[in-house]
């Protein structure tokens, strides 16, 4: 992918499944989380000259990633938390990918989502009074996130 000087926009991505990239039923209407840690331990000898601990590089940990979508009828991402639910958790580890798209709708950024799996459903919030678009979230877990430029 070439330097471009504006950035892209975060509005136009697709989220896909493994082991065959299925394609959801529904497109999402937010993904938030993607990132990761690296965790610093401080160390400090009581020997030191010095009264500033030394900071020494640990493991690194990746947070969970949320994905947000309008309820359509479709109950993969349920059966896939009722999966792991019901102790089937070796089978449930997916790579989940998310494609950020140019204006074109060319894939631009990857991020890998390594052995993910659902830990959190949550439904709409219901209201007889309510105009919004029902909206199902869904929190995975995941060992490793990897960022790749197309």
């Amino acid at each position: 992918m070439p330097f471009r000087e504006r950035p892209y926009s975060a509005f136009n991505f697709l989220v896909n499944f493994g082991p065959d990239k299925q394609d959801p039923k529904a497109g999402f209407q937010e993904v938030t989380g993607l990132g990761g840690e690296v965790v610093v331990q401080e160390y400090r000898a009581g020997n030191k000259k010095g009264n500033a601990p030394d900071k020494i590089t640990g493991t690194y940990k990746v947070p969970d990633v949320t994905l947000k979508r309008g309820v359509m009828g479709d109950d993969a991402l349920y059966s896939w938390f009722d999966e792991v639910r019901k102790g089937k958790q070796l089978e449930a580890l997916r790579t989940v990918t998310i494609e950020l798209l140019s204006e074109d709708g060319e894939t631009v950024q990857l991020w890998n989502l390594k052995g993910a799996r659902p830990i959190k459903y949550t439904g709409p919030a219901l209201s007889g009074k309510a105009t919004d678009v029902a909206i199902a979230e869904l929190v995975l877990a995941c060992e490793d996130i990897v960022e790749e430029t197309t």
